[in-house]
């Protein structure tokens, strides 16, 4: 699966297909472009919830351009919000808003995208889900109907101890997908 782009959307489910409809139509991803933007989270993998939101991450050099950037071109959406935050140790600048009716969320550091935790869990849920089947994936859905975040529910559904961003992890090895 290739993440990259959103193109994939457009032959997902309906919920799929309206995320790909909004983020095109509204240029979201297109006005993040300089930035490495990638959706990650719970819709590319068709594990949404009714309340599930768009999450986007970026790599920013600039934390001061990359705010700019986002404040120039979405500060004017329903509900929007913007702040930084320490992360894993790393600064972070989260902006949250509304279109029509989906929550979006940017999250931007100075980490390449494909190195940040969201990206990582990506990968390996979607292994994991492409592993374990239908069932897996409804057991997942169910428990983030219970009021679980994604990477707790997976952790729980297979039996993970300790914590469940850290443990995830840990099955990103050739060793447990050695057909890679």
């Amino acid at each position: 699966m290739n993440f990259d782009s959103i193109d994939y959307l457009q032959h997902g489910n309906s919920r799929q297909q309206h995320a790909y409809a909004i983020l095109t139509n509204n240029r979201i991803i297109a006005k993040l472009n300089q930035f490495d933007p990638i959706l990650a989270g719970t819709i590319p993998l068709h594990i949404d919830i009714e309340n599930s939101d768009l999450d986007i991450i970026c790599c920013f050099q600039d934390k001061q351009e990359f705010q700019k950037t986002i404040t120039n071109n979405f500060s004017e959406e329903k509900s929007f919000t913007i702040k930084e935050k320490t992360t894993s140790g790393l600064e972070a600048i989260i902006a949250t808003f509304v279109v029509d009716d989906f929550k979006i969320e940017i999250f931007g550091q100075n980490i390449p995208t494909k190195q940040q935790l969201a990206y990582r869990h990506l990968v390996i849920e979607h292994r994991l889900l492409n592993k374990h089947g239908d069932t897996f994936r409804q057991q997942i859905i169910e428990l983030k109907r219970q009021g679980y975040k994604t990477e707790p529910a997976f952790a729980i559904a297979l039996n993970l101890t300790g914590d469940p961003y850290t443990e995830l992890l840990k099955l990103d090895t050739n060793d447990y997908y050695p057909n890679r």
